[in-house]
């Protein structure tokens, strides 16, 4: 069963942002990951968020661990640095020249609880393996990543080469046709929305899409594939934005 399938195809996933939201939409774009605390009031400003109720989401923030504070401003915290880390992985996929092997994971571990194994599967799908079957992960061996060594006490890892055509086995991974969809559905919207607010909540939608892309050879993408063309609009939105807000910050 393909991985990672939306709702519907060319569905948009545009969530309201809170306070919270904003604040860590616009620190996880942000290197490095914080922002003084003028610059990022006045940033919340173009997003509906006002300054009382910036204060209270700091410092639920704060308490929370998802922020500290520092000299004059605020910092992801390290528990989300690595949410970061993902985030720009998305954005910009370390990739490398595929040979046609496939990376296979190979689950071993037994008796584990369904709370174990759900974050098992989520830790798979965020390095881009999708399902053979129970237990068999797979996927083209053109990332230039090794899984975490933590894993080795669970799953044991090899290389192989697939006899199915590749372009047909990946079509089985993951539901290619309905991620170029909605990434061209993304792209059309954030080309007409045009209020601040709303163009936060659409790159935020952007970004999860993102995490989605199998990030596969060339050859096993459907002609016409969207994904450098919507990492290319996020990364743009995300140079204007900081460098608009703090050209303004630094002429008050």
């Amino acid at each position: 069963m393909p991985m990672n399938v939306p709702a519907r195809s060319g569905a948009l996933d545009l969530r309201p942002l809170s306070a919270r939201s904003v604040v860590l939409s616009l620190l996880l774009g942000a290197h490095p990951p914080e922002l003084p605390a003028r610059e990022l009031a006045r940033l919340v400003e173009g997003f509906d968020v006002g300054g009382s109720t910036l204060r209270a989401a700091l410092s639920r923030m704060v308490a929370a661990g998802d922020l500290r504070r520092t000299d004059g401003g605020y910092r992801l915290s390290d528990r989300l640095l690595d949410r970061q880390r993902r985030q720009d992985d998305a954005v910009h996929p370390r990739t490398r020249a595929w040979e046609g092997d496939w990376e296979m994971a190979v689950i071993t571990a037994t008796g584990r609880g369904p709370a174990e194994r759900a974050e098992l599967r989520t830790r798979l799908t965020a390095l881009r393996l999708a399902e053979l079957r129970e237990g068999v992960w797979v996927r083209p061996a053109n990332l230039t990543r090794a899984l975490p060594g933590d894993l080795d006490r669970v799953v044991q890892h090899y290389t192989a080469r697939p006899a199915r055509p590749p372009a047909e086995l990946a079509g089985t991974l993951w539901p290619l046709q309905d991620w170029s969809a909605t990434a061209r559905t993304l792209l059309a919207h954030i080309a007409e929305e045009t209020r601040p607010a709303g163009r936060l909540t659409a790159f935020a939608a952007v970004v999860r899409h993102l995490l989605a892309d199998p990030v596969l050879p060339p050859g096993l993408l459907p002609a016409g594939w969207p994904g450098a063309e919507l990492r290319a609009a996020y990364t743009d939105y995300q140079r204007d934005l900081i460098g608009e807000v703090r050209a303004r910050v630094r002429g008050t």
